[in-house]
């Protein structure tokens, strides 16, 4: 999604951004930054380029709703949740210098649609961790394909809710003309996903934070 300012009172798109500041602050204080791999770290930065010239590559219905690939899947696997926060919220920068985005916006489209897609994702990886064999593909399908495709439609159903509930659009309307674009597009997110991270965890699997060798593969 890409919310414009037009949409939203200024006192909401303040407290949004001091939100989103205040998680980044928190996000920047529990990232393990010494310890990063220098190899990693290049390639993320290199994962935040391309993810923002991917969200060029997007659709729109009507102010408010967009639709592109979200990303915030393979940035959560590939970071942790912390550094994955920081990570997309530079993309959202990037779509701002672009003029995609507008700068007031930037802290509503961060925690209405980005927080939950990386919350989702984080919870999932943690459950199957607990409560799922640990396979290669419990890792592949579940926490990559499954989870990618579900954080997109948690972060498109957050932004829906929010509109509706602001009376931008009717609930019938945003069910019938919205929702079933998320859905169709959920699996395009959840098959990049997917084969990302397959490609990821086979030829790169120390610059996958959430992969360990010794429980995947050791056995």
């Amino acid at each position: 999604m890409n919310f414009p300012e037009t949409l939203f009172s200024p006192p909401l798109l303040w407290a949004a951004t001091g939100l989103m500041l205040l998680l980044l602050s928190l996000a920047a204080w529990r990232v393990p930054w010494r310890t990063l791999p220098h190899g990693a770290v290049s390639a993320w930065s290199a994962a935040c380029v391309l993810l923002a010239a991917m969200w060029l590559v997007k659709a729109g219905l009507q102010p408010g709703l967009s639709f592109h690939l979200l990303g915030a899947a393979i940035f959560t696997l590939l970071m942790g949740p912390a550094l994955a926060l920081l990570a997309l919220a530079l993309v959202l920068l990037l779509q701002v210098a672009a003029g995609q985005l507008d700068w007031l916006a930037l802290g509503l489209n961060f925690c209405v649609t980005l927080l939950p897609a990386v919350a989702v994702t984080a919870l999932a990886l943690r459950l199957a961790q607990r409560y799922l064999p640990a396979h290669l593909f419990v890792y592949v399908f579940v926490n990559a394909f499954l989870a990618g495709g579900l954080s997109l439609v948690v972060a498109a159903a957050s932004g829906m809710a929010l509109l509706w509930l602001l009376g931008v659009y009717d609930w019938p309307y945003l069910l019938d003309n919205a929702l079933p674009f998320y859905f169709l597009l959920s699996w395009s997110e959840a098959f990049t996903s997917g084969l990302v991270l397959s490609i990821m965890v086979v030829y790169r699997p120390q610059w996958v934070r959430s992969f360990d060798d010794a429980r995947y593969l050791a056995r």
